[in-house]
C-alpha cells in the first residue's frame, strides 16, 4: 500500500480494439462483466495546461478489489496515451489511487513532488489528474504514470457497482453500457 495515497485500487491498458480486448479478457481470462462507454464525456480536460476534447472509449471490470480499466484512444489530441503510444510503449499505461479528499490529497502529493501533466472530469465529483511520467525511476515501467482519481459522487458509486457486478460473474452480458452517471 502506497503511504502517499493508500491502495492501488486500478490498471489500465492502452489497447488497438478495445471490442477485441473485452473479448478476450472475457472469454479467456474469465474477467468480467465489462462496462463500456464508447464516448467518455470528459469535461474540463487540460493537457500540459492546454484545453481538448479528447474521444476516448472506455470499458470497466473488475478481477477481485481490483478495477481494469481497457481504453482506446479514437482522436488525435495531446495526451498521455498518445504520448505512451507515439513511444511505442504497450500494455500497462497507468494505475490510479482512487480519493474521497482529493483536493488534499493533490496537495499532499504536489508537496512531495509529483506535477500534474493532465486532468480533467467525470460526471460531479470526479476529477482526475495524471502525474508526469516517472519513468526515469528505477522500477517503474517506462510509460506508465500514477492517476489520482475522485470517487466521492456518482464515479465513486460506479466503480462500486462494477465491482458488485463482478464478484459472482457467471459469464453472461460479457459487455454492459455505463450507466447514465446523472442517475447514480
Amino acid at each position: 500500500m502506497s503511504r502517499f495515497f493508500g491502495e492501488i485500487r486500478q490498471v489500465a491498458y492502452l489497447v488497438p480494439d478495445i471490442e477485441a480486448a473485452m473479448d478476450y479478457w472475457a472469454n479467456v481470462l474469465g474477467v468480467g462483466p465489462w462496462f463500456y462507454n464508447p464516448r467518455v464525456p470528459i469535461r474540463n480536460y487540460t493537457y500540459r495546461g492546454e484545453r481538448y476534447e479528447p474521444h476516448n472509449s472506455v470499458a470497466l471490470a473488475n478481477a477481485g478489489g481490483l478495477q481494469v480499466e481497457l481504453l482506446q484512444v479514437r482522436n488525435d489530441v495531446p495526451s498521455m496515451y498518445r504520448d505512451f503510444i507515439r513511444a511505442g510503449h504497450q500494455g500497462a499505461q497507468h494505475f490510479a489511487y482512487w480519493t474521497e479528499s482529493f483536493d488534499a490529497d493533490l496537495a499532499r502529493a504536489q508537496a512531495q513532488g509529483f506535477k500534474v501533466c493532465m486532468g480533467g472530469e467525470v460526471g460531479e465529483n470526479g476529477r482526475f489528474v495524471y502525474f508526469e511520467d516517472q519513468s526515469s525511476h528505477p522500477g517503474l515501467h517506462p510509460g506508465t504514470v500514477v492517476e489520482l482519481s475522485e470517487v466521492a459522487g456518482p464515479k465513486g458509486k460506479l466503480f462500486k457497482l462494477i465491482r458488485e457486478a463482478a464478484q459472482d460473474w457467471d459469464g453472461r452480458d460479457p459487455v454492459r453500457p455505463f450507466p447514465d452517471l446523472n442517475t447514480l
